[in-house]
């Protein structure tokens, strides 16, 4: 099956530059679970959400479409990565205690993944989605990457990418939900940390492979002017918002 492939190209970029999942958000999701043998990751990507959940779990499987994604994921002991897309066929019935999907349920087939899930995850288990929108910086650089967002690469977005920016309210989510836990996402960033992750979006990616140019140094431009030293480090926070259930 197809997969939507939005981040190959620039796997090793997003490795690199995509900002990680705090602790207090897996320890929170690891509390919820009935047990701590046996979590899921789905859409694992290079591993960010995997790593963190093999804290608590004694083994984590992570399962991702992408093969660039995953020559770029980081090995772990605890954890074992698969090439497949929103399903677990090497996972047994009602044998995991959470199934996770870090910004990547936005684009599975939904039906097919809660089909899984409800295969998988054994009763009274767990399965939390979540995602994050755009950093939050200061006022004035915030103004320029919402105006990029919107208006220079905004035509470019997946139609998925509405379910980010209403922090997943508005997807299907069929299962008696638990509150999710309250986390965001904090780095110290200088200029070119920020230009780095922000090439990685995938309507940046679309944007370049659609008209052969780079909206990038126009974007370096306008924020060195309300950056000022590209090397003093900033504080970026993502709130992170998501949709938690417990099976019956």
């Amino acid at each position: 099956m197809s997969f939507k492939d939005h981040f190959s190209i620039p796997a090793s970029a997003y490795a690199q530059a995509r900002p990680g999942y705090p602790a207090e958000l897996f320890a929170a999701l690891a509390e919820a679970a009935p047990d701590r043998a046996l979590a899921w990751d789905a859409g694992s990507g290079n591993g960010q959400a995997a790593i963190g959940l093999a804290a608590h779990f004694d083994r984590v499987v992570a399962t991702e479409p992408s093969e660039a994604q995953l020559r770029e994921a980081k090995a772990h002991p605890q954890v074992a990565y698969h090439c497949v897309a929103e399903t677990a066929p090497m996972l047994a019935p009602a044998s995991v205690a959470l199934a996770t999907a870090a910004q990547a349920a936005h684009w599975f087939d939904l039906d097919r993944y809660y089909g899984e899930v409800r295969r998988v995850v054994r009763p009274g288990g767990v399965v939390a989605i979540w995602t994050y929108e755009l950093c939050r910086i200061a006022p004035a650089i915030d103004a320029i990457v919402d105006r990029f967002y919107r208006y220079e690469v905004g035509p470019y977005w997946p139609p998925e990418r509405r379910h980010c920016e209403s922090g997943y309210r508005e997807m299907p989510f069929p299962f008696p939900e638990l509150p999710f836990p309250a986390a965001e996402m904090r780095l110290g960033w200088d200029l070119g940390a920020l230009l780095a992750y922000v090439g990685t979006w995938s309507a940046v990616i679309r944007y370049r492979q659609a008209r052969g140019t780079d909206p990038l140094p126009r974007l370096a431009d306008e924020l060195g002017r309300a950056w000022g030293d590209p090397t003093t480090v900033r504080r970026a926070v993502w709130p992170i918002s998501g949709r938690m259930g417990r099976l019956a």
